[in-house]
């Protein structure tokens, strides 16, 4: 117990000071960088120091793909919102699920290896869509519907195009490879699992996008959150049924 209390403490200790330094970056909004802390504390704290990197990582690259092409997607009105800052509300639409799992693992020791592999691909899902909406929005030639495959104008909820998927799949991979590097997953067979249900998560986001998002007006951070569920469970069901 009080192993588990000094990696809290550690947790609060490294985001206060690394928040108190970074602050004046633009990633964030004053409201998102408090809620990132109290997320990384947590994750620090359940997970110890590889938890909260993986999602250091995920936040780092999330943020600098959305400035690719930023004036260009600005000017076309399908940019960010504040430039691309992250708020309270995109910290936890993007994290709910994962830190959900990462708490798992404090309460459930017997089922551990499952909780990690459910927390990796949530976030692998998740950068995956970013990588796919940013670079689709910035670079995609032609934006087709999910749904039925009809040529739509670019940042159209549930649209794809193919530099946007080729992207989203490269985006679950290297999320992938970044849960494995930190040892949150520890086999090929834990890589494949998580990088096949980001990306199919990803698709799923897409048709919840076309079909129910608007019609059930759903905010960006409910579909996110949905979105990320549906990687967990997917990646947690194939590792019971390949192992």
């Amino acid at each position: 117990m009080d192993l588990i209390r000094n990696q809290f403490f550690i947790g609060f200790c490294v985001n206060f000071i690394l928040i108190y330094i970074f602050c004046k970056i633009p990633l964030m909004t004053k409201g998102g960088w408090i809620n990132a802390g109290i997320l990384g504390t947590i994750l620090w704290g359940c997970l110890s120091w590889q938890g909260w990197m993986s999602v250091v990582i995920y936040l780092l690259f999330g943020s600098l793909v959305t400035k690719i092409g930023f004036k260009f997607k600005k000017e076309q009105g399908i940019a960010e919102k504040r430039g691309g800052r992250r708020g309270p509300e995109n910290v936890w639409g993007s994290a709910a699920t994962g830190l959900f799992l990462a708490i798992l693992t404090r309460f459930n020791t017997a089922n551990v290896v499952m909780f990690k592999i459910g927390f990796a691909a949530s976030f692998a899902a998740k950068l995956a869509d970013t990588f796919g909406s940013e670079i689709g929005k910035r670079f995609g030639k032609d934006t087709y519907l999910i749904t039925s495959l009809k040529k739509v104008e670019r940042g159209t909820e549930g649209g794809i195009s193919l530099e946007g998927t080729l992207a989203s799949v490269l985006g679950a991979i290297f999320m992938a490879f970044i849960m494995l590097c930190l040892s949150l997953i520890s086999t090929k067979l834990h890589f494949i699992i998580v990088a096949v249900s980001g990306f199919l998560a990803t698709l799923f986001e897409s048709i919840i996008g076309a079909r129910f998002q608007n019609k059930y007006k759903l905010s960006n951070e409910m579909v996110n959150a949905i979105q990320t569920s549906i990687a967990s469970v997917i990646a947690i069901f194939a590792l019971i049924l390949y192992s």
